[in-house]
């Protein structure tokens, strides 16, 4: 039998993507939007920060706005 690694993604956020890799239903979330709304996700998940809101009527757009625009961790922290 082979075993190949398990890749999940769509609606998690920190909580139940521990649960799941805790579970072993799974072994690795990937994060998508949230990683276009959030640059320093790791981070933000490593410190229990709170999130930005991704503006999903900015994705799939022409430039750059929408992608590198949003706030990091230590901006607002600076702030």
């Amino acid at each position: 039998m082979i075993s190949v690694p398990i890749i999940v993604n769509t609606g998690f956020d920190k909580a139940k993507a521990n649960a799941v890799l805790a579970s072993g239903n799974a072994d690795l979330v990937a994060f998508g939007v949230a990683y276009i709304a959030n640059p320093d996700l790791v981070e933000r998940f490593r410190t229990n920060a709170s999130l930005n809101k991704p503006d999903p009527t900015l994705f799939y757009g022409i430039g750059a706005k929408g992608y590198i625009d949003y706030p990091v961790l230590a901006d607002s922290v600076a702030a």
